[in-house]
């Protein structure tokens, strides 16, 4: 199947529409009901989620079809749609609110993710804040932009690469079991800044626009990374599981690190990873 220009301006439509219906009207308004745990007090859900992506999810079928959709929530009732992204002629993967704790605690640190796989690769990635109305595109092989509310369009470019006591950066230590969860944590002093906003849309936003240097998680689920290792890769970054191999759809173990180049994804794996 062929994913045309239009196609990827329709999804970016999609997406923005739905972060206007769905999640900044109930942006610092949800009730106590609005909101339930999934997995722990601190992996919520809320009404924003679900209505985001019922909202997505129902633009992208009536589109295409014959395509795999490929949602966040709607993964708890259908565990079998990740593993399909292997060999999928076409599908779409669904973040609709990422940073889910910062938009329930009322911090405007979330966003809107969308990739689209065919055949086994990511071939388009969007990053969407619906507070500012700012997007973060990639078309394999064409570069990644910022699409910003006014109009205005820049090219991305990731970060030069500098020693690591130079570097900023962030791991997702707290995902992890022991003894690597104290072993990361400790070694992340080893830089000059750690940052971590538990979340991945605006993570791969700071590594692909050259904010921080590097970001790297233990956790694969596609919707949290597809799109923004594409959006990485196309503003110059290496990326690469935690024992070198590329990442690829329908993969959830390993571990991923991005980095500026694959020197800097070296002494990353080494001095931070470790183990």
């Amino acid at each position: 199947m062929i994913f045309s220009d239009t196609d990827f301006e329709f999804l970016m439509a999609t997406v923005a529409e739905a972060a206007a219906r769905e999640i900044l009207p109930r942006f610092r308004n949800l009730g106590v009901g609005d909101i339930s745990e999934k997995t722990s007090a601190v992996d919520p859900v809320t009404e924003a989620d679900l209505l985001a992506e019922r909202h997505i999810t129902a633009a992208l079928k009536a589109r295409f079809p014959g395509a795999l959709v490929v949602g966040e929530e709607a993964y708890e009732a259908d565990r079998s749609v990740v593993p399909a992204l292997a060999d999928a002629d076409l599908a779409f993967v669904i973040d609709p609110v990422d940073g889910t704790l910062n938009f329930a605690s009322g911090l405007p640190a979330f966003g809107t993710i969308l990739a689209v796989v065919a055949k086994g690769e990511t071939i388009a990635g969007i990053i969407h804040d619906p507070v500012l109305g700012d997007t973060v595109t990639a078309m394999r092989g064409a570069g990644t932009y910022e699409r910003r509310r006014g109009g205005q369009v820049s090219r991305l470019t990731v970060a030069p690469a500098v020693p690591l006591s130079e570097m900023v950066g962030s791991i997702s230590w707290s995902y992890m079991d022991e003894p690597d969860r104290s072993r990361v944590s400790a070694n992340m002093a080893k830089v000059r800044m750690p940052r971590s906003l538990n979340c991945s849309a605006y993570e791969y936003w700071l590594v692909a626009s050259g904010k921080i240097h590097f970001n790297g998680h233990p956790k694969l689920m596609p919707w949290d990374h597809l799109a923004g290792v594409l959006v990485h890769q196309e503003a110059g970054g290496f990326t690469a599981k935690f024992d070198g191999t590329p990442y690829r759809p329908g993969e959830t173990t390993g571990g991923i690190i991005s980095a500026p180049d694959e020197e800097s994804w070296r002494i990353i794996r080494r001095e931070i990873i470790g183990g």
